[in-house]
């Protein structure tokens, strides 16, 4: 059943304008747009080498993912990586409470959402950035990661992750290692991908399935980053 202000939404989307009220609107969106990218920029410059998590916020600390996030995030930190995630709940809180644990940095780049969504206790204060746009979000993940492990997660999840995924296989950027962590999880959505999208239609090739890393446990994940930065002898070094 549609809610009074999704209808008022809808409503708005069909409703008529004048060019004064579209220009105004439009204006005024272009330049808090232009404000979170020049904030996220400034923010993010100087932040060193980072890996990017990604997972669900509805995930529970008593869930074998979020101990398995805050693993991972703490040995990523103590190998001289920093750990970037969604600044919410769940396993962003989890990679987070393992970055601060390890001694890293620890940033979290929140969305403002009606529901689920607010800064979890374990980002470094100075490393928070709240975002009204899901877009310019991204575009700082993706800028200023030097790689993405996914965890279990959602819409919002996959979303991250087929972005970096498609970032990846267009070359916009560079091949950054994509780990997707807990097999269990993953199994499903990998054989879909290699049936249907694979051999079935031909939507993708088969080195696609060689952008990305599937692991189950801590050591795994952290192994595909540092073994792909080891090929060009790059240390973190912040």
């Amino acid at each position: 059943m549609t809610n009074i202000n999704e209808e008022e939404k809808i409503r708005k989307a069909f409703a008529d304008k004048t060019w004064q009220e579209v220009k105004a609107a439009d204006s005024w969106q272009i330049f808090k747009i232009m404000a979170e990218f020049v904030d996220g920029f400034e923010k993010m410059s100087k932040i060193g080498p980072c890996v990017s998590v990604f997972g669900s916020a509805r995930t529970k600390p008593e869930n074998v993912y979020y101990k398995l996030a805050e693993e991972i995030a703490f040995k990523l930190t103590r190998e001289g990586y920093g750990v970037i995630t969604g600044g919410g709940p769940g396993i962003m809180e989890a990679a987070n409470r393992g970055a601060k644990a390890g001694g890293g940095k620890s940033v979290g780049l929140n969305i403002v959402l009606p529901f689920e969504q607010s800064s979890n206790a374990f980002i470094d204060k100075d490393k928070i950035i709240d975002f009204d746009y899901f877009f310019v979000r991204k575009t700082i993940f993706l800028r200023y990661s030097q790689g993405f492990i996914a965890l279990p997660g959602g819409l919002g999840t996959l979303d991250e992750l087929f972005e970096a995924l498609t970032l990846v296989q267009t070359n916009k950027i560079a091949h950054f290692p994509i780990v997707l962590a807990g097999k269990k999880y993953w199994t499903g959505l990998l054989d879909w991908i290699k049936s249907t999208m694979l051999h079935e239609e031909h939507n993708i090739s088969a080195e696609d399935l060689d952008l990305f890393k599937v692991v189950d446990s801590a050591d795994e994940a952290v192994k595909v980053i540092i073994d792909f930065y080891s090929q060009y002898l790059l240390k973190p070094n912040f």
